[in-house]
């Protein structure tokens, strides 16, 4: 599947005429992804910003390659999370500050250069 996805960021007509069953691909992707954002937010809660920054930051560094970028993303999202989880822990110790505000906090800033960015290409 991730040949077909890589064949799919370069464009849909281009994917299906090396023969790659987009509608197909769309679907699976769209159901695997639904499932796996379901579990996330049903086990840890909605986690905001996290799944919205990290692709991009991690593109940044290994390229748009999804065999690569997509594991890259998935150990740099937990990383991110639970370091920001280990900072809601600590800042107003012994109270919690909820992750989100956190994430939200930490990638607000990040977003806002993301979209500048984009708007000067």
């Amino acid at each position: 599947i991730s040949r077909d996805l890589n064949l799919i960021s370069t464009g849909v007509h281009s994917a299906s005429s090396r023969g790659v069953n987009v509608p197909r691909i769309q679907k699976v992707g769209f159901i695997t992804a639904s499932l796996m954002t379901g579990t996330v937010v049903a086990t840890s809660g909605p986690i905001g910003f996290v799944g919205l920054i990290v692709p991009h930051i991690v593109r940044l560094f290994v390229g748009p390659d999804l065999r690569i970028l997509i594991p890259a993303c998935m150990l740099f999202g937990a990383s991110f999370l639970v370091a920001c989880d280990t900072l809601a822990r600590m800042l107003l110790a012994p109270t919690e500050i909820p992750v989100g505000i956190i994430t939200a906090i930490l990638g607000g800033p990040f977003f806002v250069w993301l979209l500048k960015r984009k708007r000067q290409v």
